[in-house]
């Protein structure tokens, strides 16, 4: 019995599925940008996050798998020659989908699904704070604010102290 697709499907039987996921991902290599249907954008991400993952081994296990997904040397030569260099810094989320307004015949919703290239950002260490740091620091302004008010309340006593016994 045939296992059921995950997600829309595209076109009518599984192997059209297969030519229109095969025909995205080369465009994408091609152009690093797409604009298409919504679904098949959805549809065609995972293949390209796994492709570019083999890609980055660049073995030829891995190779040969490609080419099963693209069907076409020239694309997969690209794939592993020229864009897997650019994703080395970055571990995963090769690829980003911006939705656009739909389409004006059919009012389908359209998106573009395009590679990320940019540089991986890296992130400060935050300081990672501990329940026992932080209460302590509470602890220690409550103190200092204490001390603050018995001081001022002694002054205040003193020069009430100090004017009682002038008007004596």
């Amino acid at each position: 019995m045939p296992k059921p697709t995950k997600g829309a499907r595209l076109g009518g039987s599984p192997a059209h599925e297969r030519l229109i996921i095969a025909n995205l991902c080369k465009q994408l290599i091609h152009n690093e940008a797409v604009v298409t249907t919504e679904a098949k954008a959805k549809r065609v991400r995972p293949y390209m996050e796994k492709l570019i993952t083999k890609a980055k081994k660049g073995d030829t296990h891995n190779r040969r798998l490609a080419l099963k997904v693209l069907r076409d040397r020239e694309t997969a030569y690209l794939l592993f020659e020229e864009l897997a260099p650019k994703f080395e810094g970055r571990e995963g989320g090769y690829t980003r989908i911006v939705k656009l307004p739909n389409r004006k015949g059919d009012n389908a919703p359209m998106a573009e699904i395009s590679l990320v290239l940019d540089p991986v950002a890296k992130k400060s260490a935050a300081k990672e704070t501990t329940v026992e740091e932080v209460a302590t620091e509470v602890a220690e302004e409550a103190t200092e604010e204490v001390v603050a008010e018995v001081a001022e309340e002694t002054v205040v006593e003193e020069a009430e102290e100090a004017v009682a016994e002038a008007a004596e």
